[in-house]
């Protein structure tokens, strides 16, 4: 099989719990792209928070916010802002039960308050730099919104309509943080809009995850990678179980199907 893109989210999979990424999963990006395979970075981030990364891995083209935000080479492709009336919601149900959100737009995260510790930590594990506490402007402008010092019994509080879904954040030290997404947003629906654009088959494409916001973009793909470390419930949705992020789990995928 002549495989034509690869998509790879990042915390857990690209990036290892210190934050940092191998020499070789870098040396594979490079080789599948010398190869003319498309790459994407697929990551509940917001954009701005991996234009270092991106950089660095050179790589041009995104999903971001979990799905709400893609772009193929500086050209936009998706882009699905939470409806204002569903983030009122989320705000006020947030307020009335002592929990904290993170919400994302397209230059800035807002805070609903930058001094408690829950936020400083959040802030910390995912090394994020440009924060700024919530103003009420924003509300119609955010792509991603996630929930902190949220106790699985309340969490339930937030599913306000079918189409909403609450994901558990699979990073160290995040417990009691979900990640709200949106069943008609989200990578996997993503993945399907930019093959179709760049008309990719499903069979050609490739995907790698590890959290159960990677479970449709692992579907939507041909060869769906589950990391060693994924939360346990996403690998069923995979086509196949690869090493952790620790042992380089995207080049050990790679190498399986014949790619590198």
């Amino acid at each position: 099989m002549a495989y034509k893109i690869l998509f790879l989210d990042i915390d857990g999979t690209i990036l290892k719990p210190d934050h940092t990424f191998s020499d070789m999963t870098k040396q594979a990006i490079s080789s599948v792209k010398k190869q003319g395979v498309e790459v994407f970075l697929a990551t509940g981030r917001p954009l701005h928070e991996i234009e270092e990364l991106a950089k660095e891995l050179v790589v041009d083209s995104f999903i971001a916010y979990n799905g709400a935000f893609a772009s193929y080479q500086g050209k936009t492709i998706v882009n699905e802002p939470i409806p204002l009336k569903n983030m009122e919601q989320f705000i006020d149900i947030a307020e009335e039960n002592g929990h904290e959100l993170v919400m994302y737009t397209r230059d800035r995260n807002y805070f609903t308050t930058l001094d408690q510790p829950v936020i400083k930590q959040f802030i910390d594990i995912f090394g994020l730099k440009k924060n700024e506490a919530f103003i009420p402007e924003i509300t119609d402008k955010i792509l991603g919104a996630t929930i902190l010092n949220a106790s699985p019994e309340k969490i339930r509080l937030y599913e306000i309509e079918s189409n909403v879904r609450l994901s558990p954040v699979h990073v160290n030290g995040t417990e009691g943080t979900y990640d709200i997404l949106r069943k008609n947003v989200n990578k996997g629906h993503s993945v399907e809009q930019i093959l179709s654009l760049l008309d990719i088959s499903r069979a050609q494409a490739i995907a790698f995850g590890d959290g159960m916001n990677d479970k449709e973009m692992l579907d939507a793909v041909g060869e769906g990678f589950a990391m060693g470390n994924s939360h346990e419930d996403l690998f069923r949705y995979a086509k196949h179980r690869t090493a952790t992020v620790t042992d380089d789990g995207i080049a050990y995928g790679l190498k399986q199907i014949g790619v590198l």
